[in-house]
């Protein structure tokens, strides 16, 4: 079937999460973080994830704010910054604030006119997801966003994923699912959805059971992947 509705995961796909980091470290207060902030980044978003992964198959679940901020504490204790209480407020601040890659205006605006469905699917809270989607302008381009809160479970669980059809009534290969994360994109193939991981990195795939349908740099192309 022709795609209908194209969802995007939204931290790291439609925004930049080193943002926070690159942004509080040109502020002369936090200059001990102006050579480091791209490890600072890094062990972030992975903490984040790991915590996220860890809740799903525990059932141990609280939202994406809290493991956001415990992502953050396990970094800055890691890097000897945990005694700085203004870089901790500064950066968690920044982070309701995440700017949106440059492409991403145009490339919802092309979806959005050719007709389709646009949404976001995320961990995020439901509070977080407005304040990036309102931080960057985009709150016109979208139809929802989808986040994990309704079910009380992080991706990739299966009834994550199940938001779509359940918002939208699609069937599942009417689903364009895009994400900047490679185990997301393969779980989303494998639960059903045609798949993009955009590989801003260069990463090497996932050696996971199922891959991602096609692979981008940017998110540019997604229109021309939705059929248009």
């Amino acid at each position: 079937m022709p795609i209908t509705t194209c969802v995007f995961d939204a931290y790291g796909t439609l925004f930049d999460v080193a943002a926070a980091a690159r942004e509080a470290a040109a502020e002369p207060a936090f200059a001990a973080i102006a050579e480091t902030w791209p490890e600072l980044a890094e062990h972030w978003r992975l903490k984040q994830l790991q915590y996220s992964w860890l809740r799903a198959v525990t059932g141990a679940h609280d939202d994406f704010w809290q493991v956001t901020q415990e992502g953050l504490d396990w970094t800055l204790e890691k890097m000897n910054l945990a005694d700085d209480p203004a870089l901790r407020t500064r950066l968690l601040a920044l982070y309701w604030e995440l700017r949106a890659y440059d492409e991403v205006p145009a490339m919802l605006r092309a979806l959005k006119d050719g007709g389709l469905n646009t949404a976001i699917l995320s961990n995020g809270a439901p509070a977080m997801l407005d304040g990036a989607v309102q931080s960057a302008g985009i709150g016109d381009l979208l139809d929802v966003s989808l986040s994990v809160e309704s079910v009380g479970v992080f991706k990739p669980h299966a009834s994550v994923y199940d938001l779509v059809g359940e918002h939208f009534g699609c069937a599942k290969d009417e689903v364009l699912f895009v994400s900047s994360n490679g185990w997301d994109a393969a779980a989303a193939t494998g639960y059903g959805f045609t798949t993009a991981w955009v590989n801003r990195g260069g990463d090497p795939v996932d050696r996971l059971p199922w891959k991602p349908a096609h692979q981008l740099r940017e998110l540019s192309g997604i229109p021309a992947l939705a059929g248009l």
